[in-house]
């Protein structure tokens, strides 16, 4: 939902006609969500049931089963629409130049950052889903977002119970059961009016809403989980119509790019383990100029969880990824536009979450992001550039939050809830270096960032 600010080389985003319009339409307008009240609704459960704190993302084991589910589970009357609203304020340690954003002071800045519709609940016993439509306050834009679409059903196969599902979704890994991929990690909000770094591996947000894709899953037994799939680039008057009018000047998807998940869990209770492998291998025309051929981005994913809940007051998750991309920029040195044919990206997070009685919580992580020196597309630039042609950056996050409501005995279960939270984000490096990384004066740590945020559900 929330991407960083990135190169040209390194975004993918574009057209291509994976299914007819009208049939994406229609499911836009006939699907279901993920910490949302109207879930609650159908479960006849608090928020808290499914998530490691009493408004989400953060799923439970509970919460994993649901979604795996197609979010069918549960048979309460139900209203299947419900509403986000984050208001939020962001201070960084030095102002941004020209404006944190257009409409925005240089710092210190309110913005209602998202406000978004969804059409969320069961459909049928085998089919369910999530569809959200987002304004954004901070680029006064609306258009669709996450779309996770899932057909699921159980069978037996020998002495083995296996779970199979097909999930239509827009975002490689928003489908994904633990929150170690890009699509609902750790933090699960940021600042869209802060500087954010410049790199970032494909699969992690860069082709986001552009694209269409269908895979197949399964579960064995309840420990072993496998997917294969891939996705296509909607057409251009398509993620137009839908709000992303540069469509047709993104780097786009060239044919199918495939992608794959294979993940381990066992718990024992009230210990939960997981850990698993993820990617997908993408072609892409850079700016959608077809005349040099493609740039091809291979992304390898690890990862690691671990979760502790014993239905007591205390609740503690662990999480690590790594990933590795290997990019082929064959078509933008053909283009000056790379210093160079093969170059390497790896980004790797770990965080620890505390929650008291899914009320109090607290979270601290540990990020950074590197790779191969590339001086053209990592080029000097006031704020978002890099004067060593590298693409490091290093910080921390730490974050406090209140959720006053979720719970079966909350006053408004199930119809509304809300997170407070209070985030800092700090910066060792940035785009290269600390100090003076863009080749302008500015250093890493003048990109620390305060933000306070009330996000609500109802």
């Amino acid at each position: 939902m929330f991407t960083g600010l990135r190169f040209p080389g390194l975004v993918a985003r574009g057209a291509g006609l994976l299914l007819p319009a009208g049939f994406v339409a229609s499911l836009m307008f006939a699907a279901p969500a993920w910490s949302l009240p109207s879930f609650a609704q159908q479960t006849g459960v608090g928020c808290a049931q499914c998530h490691t704190t009493s408004f989400g993302p953060a799923l439970t084991q509970f919460g994993r089963e649901f979604k795996l589910n197609g979010y069918t589970l549960g048979g309460q009357p139900s209203i299947p629409l419900a509403a986000m609203v984050n208001a939020n304020f962001t201070s960084t340690s030095k102002g941004v130049p020209d404006g944190a954003a257009d409409h925005f002071r240089d710092n210190n800045n309110f913005a209602f950052s998202e406000i978004s519709g969804f059409f969320a609940g069961r459909i049928s016993d085998h089919f369910g889903g999530l569809a959200q439509v987002t304004y954004s306050g901070v680029d006064r834009t609306s258009s669709w977002d996450n779309l996770d679409m899932r057909f699921v059903d159980n069978l037996k196969v020998g002495g083995s119970s296996v779970l199979w599902g097909l999930t239509l979704n827009n975002n490689p890994t928003i489908q994904d059961l633990w929150n170690t991929t890009p699509g609902w990690g750790f933090p699960y909000t940021s600042s869209d009016l802060a500087p954010t770094p410049a790199a970032a591996p494909l699969i992690d947000g860069g082709i986001a809403q552009q694209v269409l894709g269908l895979t197949a899953y399964t579960e064995i037994d309840d420990w072993l989980y496998l997917e294969f799939g891939g996705y296509q680039n909607l057409s251009n008057s398509l993620l137009e119509n839908i709000g992303l009018p540069d469509a047709a000047t993104m780097d786009h998807v060239k044919g199918f790019a495939p992608y794959w998940r294979i993940g381990l869990q066992h718990e024992f209770a009230p210990h939960y383990v997981a850990g698993g492998i993820f990617g997908m291998s993408t072609d892409l025309y850079p700016g959608n100029d077809r005349s040099e051929g493609t740039n091809r981005y291979t992304d390898f994913g690890y990862d690691a969880t671990y979760q502790f809940v014993d239905g007591g007051p205390h609740t503690w998750t662990a999480q690590f990824t790594y990933i590795h991309e290997d990019q082929n920029l064959d078509a933008s040195y053909k283009l000056g536009d790379s210093s160079g044919r093969n170059k390497t990206l790896n980004e790797v997070k770990f965080n620890v979450h505390y929650a008291y009685e899914q009320t109090y919580a607290f979270a601290a992580g540990l990020f950074g992001v590197g790779g191969s020196r590339n001086a053209l597309m990592y080029a000097p630039d006031p704020v978002d550039g890099s004067a060593n042609g590298r693409p490091t950056s290093q910080g921390y996050v730490l974050e406090a939050d209140w959720i006053p409501w979720g719970k079966v005995t909350s006053p408004n279960q199930p119809w509304m809830n809300a997170r407070i939270g209070l985030q800092y984000t700090g910066y060792g490096k940035f785009n290269g270096s600390s100090n003076n990384y863009d080749g302008f004066g500015r250093s890493a740590s003048d990109n620390n960032t305060v933000f306070l945020y009330l996000w609500l559900a109802i």
